[in-house]
């Protein structure tokens, strides 16, 4: 005997998920997972801090250009996922939408991993995100400490680069300036 259909999960649904854990609807489906230990945290505040405050709107002494968001909501077709980091530059988004939902897609993500969310990240939101054109994707592992970095071409990832460590970094697409990955582990 075939198992019944499962109704597709909505936005409404999110509002069911308790607080200590990140909705997201994947396919249909509603996910939710855990909020992110310290050791993800720490790594995706101190990435926002050093990355946004040179592009961010007035660049704060940097090139500018750019609107970043900490988790944000993210409405890619029958999606809502929440990547730790996302950002859009400037000229594509005209301001910042009155509900929690982003309907435009952004230009740059970036996915702390964790062992709660690392497969999830990779095998199922990767894939959305190429699908609607994300042009830059990061992952940063606060475990092993690296930075993977990303470019979406012809519909597919290109890895580009893999950092570890303490290295000193420039990387697309905000390469003009450097970012010392020392400062993202604890």
């Amino acid at each position: 005997m075939s198992e019944p259909a499962r109704k597709k999960a909505t936005y409404d649904d999110l509002y069911g998920v308790p607080d200590h854990m990140i909705g997201e609807i994947i396919n249909g489906e509603l996910v939710a997972t855990p909020r992110p230990r310290l050791r993800h945290q720490r790594a995706s505040q101190i990435l926002s801090y050093r990355i946004a405050r040179p592009f961010d709107l007035d660049g704060g002494g940097g090139p500018g250009g750019w609107l970043f968001v900490d988790e944000p909501e993210l409405l890619l077709g029958e999606h809502v996922l929440v990547p730790d980091i996302a950002a859009w530059i400037q000229e594509r988004v005209p301001g910042f939408p009155d509900e929690n939902l982003y309907r435009v897609p952004p230009d740059w993500i970036c996915e702390v991993l964790s062992l709660s969310t690392a497969r999830t990240d990779r095998v199922r939101k990767m894939p959305i995100y190429a699908e609607f054109g994300i042009s830059h994707l990061w992952l940063v592992d606060p475990v092993i400490k690296t930075l993977e970095v990303y470019k979406l071409d012809s519909g597919r990832w290109s890895l580009l680069s893999t950092f570890d460590e303490d290295q000193k970094v420039r990387a697309e697409p905000f390469h003009e300036v450097e970012l010392d990955l020392a400062h993202l582990w604890i």
